[in-house]
């Protein structure tokens, strides 16, 4: 895992992506909404097709993770 920390730069372009764009909890569910559609395409037409699967899979994590962060949904209690 990578722990480089944002520029300042990327940070204020996130701050204002979100103060301004488009709100946390509805880019979490894009996220996750893109997320599902991709996996199941993904299942459904590669089902034997393992080139790509494993940095697939990878990405499908990171993803999920960054939609926790903008809005916890799978840690809620």
């Amino acid at each position: 895992m990578k722990t480089n920390t944002l520029s300042k730069e990327a940070e204020t372009r996130l701050i204002d992506f979100f103060n301004h764009i488009i709100d946390p909890e509805d880019m979490a569910k894009i996220l996750r909404q893109v997320n599902c559609i991709l996996a199941l395409g993904v299942m459904r037409q590669h089902e034997t097709l393992q080139i790509g699967l494993t940095n697939f899979e990878d990405n499908y994590y990171w993803l999920n993770e960054l939609a926790e962060i903008l809005n916890p949904y799978l840690s809620a209690e």
